[in-house]
Order: C-alpha cells, then structure tokens, then sequence
C-alpha cells in the first residue's frame, strides 16, 4: 500500500520532471488535464481503486461493517476535499475542523477538538489565541499527508505549558523555521500542516481556546488569498483521492495487525504513532476488540501521574464510535475509580449496571485504544473476557467505590 502510493507520486514527479525538459510546466500540464477531464477521470479512478481497503486481508465482510467502510471512505473523501480544495492556500490560511464527529480516522480522540490549517515553509505565520479553560492545548507542525505515503512525520511541536500568555489569557505565537525568542513552534522547508489539538476533561464545562492564524506579510503587502488556478484543482482532486487511498489502506494493515493481540492492550510503537501523525506527548495502547453477546472486557489499571489520559472503543476501521450520543469512551476526568486508586472499564453489549462502562453501539468487533498524555510512567493495562454471571460474581467479591 505505502509503495504503491509512492510509486505513483514518484512516477507523477518523473512525468513532470520529464516535460518540464520539453517545455511543459506545471502549470500548462494542469491546464491540459482539466480541459482534458484527466484530472477528474484519475480522481474518480483512485476513489474507485481506494475501495480495496474493504476487503483488505482481515476485514469483516458482514453488510453492517462494510456500509460502515464504505461511510468512512465518503467521511476521508470529505475530509480531503475541505482540506485540499476549500482551505489548501499557505497564502492565506485558515483553522478548520477535518476530524469532528461525522469525519473521523486513525482513533480520532472523542475529547479532542481538533484543528488544521494549511501552511508552508516559504512563509512565516502568527497565531494568537485566548487560552480559555481547554484542558491541554498543542500545536504541531507536520510533513506530509496519509496519501503522500509516508505517514505525517512531525516538524515541530509547542504545547501550552511552554507558552509566555499574559494575565489575561492572550498569547501569541510565531510558526516559522528560523528561531524566535518566545512561543515559537518550528517548521521546516517542506512543512504543509499545521495541527491544533484541544483536549478536554468535561466538554461540557471546559471552553476552547479561541485561535486565528495569519501569514505574517513584507510591508505593503496584504494576506490576500491566492486566485484559483487549474493546477490548484488538479493538485487538490490528486491530493484529495490519494488521502482516501492512503489512509483507508494505512489503517486497515493497523487494523489487521491488531488482530493478533485481541481483547488485549499492548504498547503501541511511539516512533510509527509520531511518524503517522500522533501527538509526541502520547503514549498509545492500540488493539482489536471482540465480544459474543455475552461477553464482556474488563480493563483494569492504575493510572499514573499525567497530564490527561483516556479510553475509546472504534470501529473496525479505526473510527471512533459515536460519541455525540453514547458513552463509548471514558477519561481522567469522567472515570469512577476503586479505593486504592485504579480504574476499572467494562466493555460490554448491554448496561452491565457498574460504572464505566463503554457501550458498543451495535458492534461485537472492532479497534481500541487507551492513552496517556505527558505521563511518568506507562503502566500495562490489564485486560480479562468474562461473561456478565463472572462479571457479577468478581463484583460481589470486590465492591466497587468511587473517587
């Protein structure tokens, strides 16, 4: 999957590389392929071939999952479309929202709220903000896209502790890739993204921080977006279909690979968690879940000293389940704890009348994924199927209190 998608954006490299030595520029080869509708045959083409990630090895071919996959490739190809077409000018950026609660991938966080602008290298931008309540607030730049086939490595990171923020809240920063004396957030030459994640402990009583980016201008010169060109379409139609392709494929291996540790929580690599475009702060415990109707997981752990941590439960292909109306995760803030301090999560079909509990929402399959933010230590999460008459029984023995 990586090296076909690679491979085509090399070949597309060489292509262009090999008519610009003829006297074809960029420009004038994206003007040939609208008016020729190459670009959105091959768009629609890639859409198309972007469908193999639904019967990649391991996928449940049951109708309910597989609407559910076909959904998810509408959601990315919404997601790219925002992204590459309606906000894909570094000249003139604009904070939006791709990963929300109808548009979600890679075990989007359900207590995040999420933020992305487009950005480059060439220019150097100001965000200004008002801190607000918001738990935990980063801002990191990033490399790439899913459909560039290699992940979306990071190029710089700036979290809210490191910030100088006035009396009153306001702050600003400066995203550039020369240094700067205060709030700084690197970039690099070949920077594209900027990512903001706002990480709640109560959305309902927590505000967001209140942002706004710019590109910091020469003199006499205005932040006016660019006009729209046939090579600006192009690129965004290529860049729109190969996310959809890249990320689908990206994460249904992930998806499958968690397969072999089942019902269980092991430590996820933090190098591919960075390099695919995790916060560098996170620790991540990804793994495939799966549950008979009378099964239920028990999750116990001792949570460390940290910043934020929580639990969710995905689907099959890596998206949160529907948080705006069931309670499918659980979190630092929300969690009922024992006596001694540890946590106990219940993954069950049916309200097994204990807290915690994490509701499936209709699926008996599908991805987890627990995580600490900034922690100390990273305890192994501990993890045992039971059915509901074990699970009473363990109860009896063990009452449970809450904190």
């Amino acid at each position: 999957m990586k090296v076909a998608i690679t491979l085509l954006n090399r070949f597309r490299q060489i292509t262009l590389w090999w008519r610009q030595l003829r006297g074809v520029t960029a420009s004038s080869l994206a003007e040939e392929r609208i008016l020729s509708g190459q670009s959105w045959e091959e768009f629609c083409d890639t859409l198309k071939a972007a469908g193999a990630s639904l019967s990649f090895p391991g996928t449940p071919r049951d109708a309910f999952n597989q609407a559910e996959g076909y959904r998810y490739l509408t959601r990315l190809t919404r997601a790219g479309l925002m992204a590459f077409l309606e906000h894909a000018d570094p000249k003139a950026p604009v904070l939006h929202r791709v990963v929300h609660e109808t548009v979600k991938m890679g075990a989007d966080n359900p207590d995040n709220f999420y933020q992305t602008a487009c950005i480059s290298g060439e220019y150097d931008y100001r965000i200004t903000g008002t801190r607000n309540t918001v738990k935990y607030l980063g801002f990191g730049t990033q490399i790439g896209h899913y459909g560039q086939g290699g992940g979306m490595p990071p190029s710089g990171y700036l979290e809210a502790s490191q910030l100088e923020i006035d009396p009153d809240g306001r702050f600003e920063i400066i995203v550039s890739c020369q240094p700067q004396p205060k709030n700084w957030l690197p970039m690099q030459a070949d920077s594209g993204n900027l990512i903001v994640r706002q990480t709640f402990l109560d959305r309902d009583k927590e505000k967001p921080a209140d942002l706004h980016i710019e590109r910091i201008c020469p003199p006499g010169e205005t932040a006016a977006p660019s006009r729209l060109t046939p090579q600006q379409v192009d690129d965004g139609l290529k860049s729109t279909s190969t996310l959809v392709a890249g990320a689908s494929l990206l994460f249904a291996k992930w998806a499958r690979d968690f397969q072999k540790h089942s019902n269980q929580l092991p430590q996820f690599d933090p190098e591919t968690s960075t390099a695919a475009g995790g916060d560098p702060n996170i620790i991540y415990y990804h793994s495939h879940w799966a549950l008979a109707p009378d099964q239920v997981l028990l999750i116990e752990v001792t949570p460390p000293e940290c910043e934020h941590w929580n639990f969710q439960l995905n689907n099959y292909w890596m998206e949160s389940l529907d948080y705006a109306h069931y309670q499918i995760h659980t979190n630092k803030h929300l969690a009922h704890y024992e006596a001694d301090g540890s946590v106990r999560i219940i993954v069950a079909h049916r309200d097994p009348g204990l807290p915690n509990w994490i509701h499936t929402t209709g699926h008996e399959s599908g991805t987890m994924c627990f995580r600490w933010i900034r922690a100390r230590q990273h305890p192994q999460p501990n993890t045992r199927v039971l059915t509901f008459s074990q699970l009473k029984a363990l109860q009896q023995k063990q009452p449970t209190t809450t904190a």
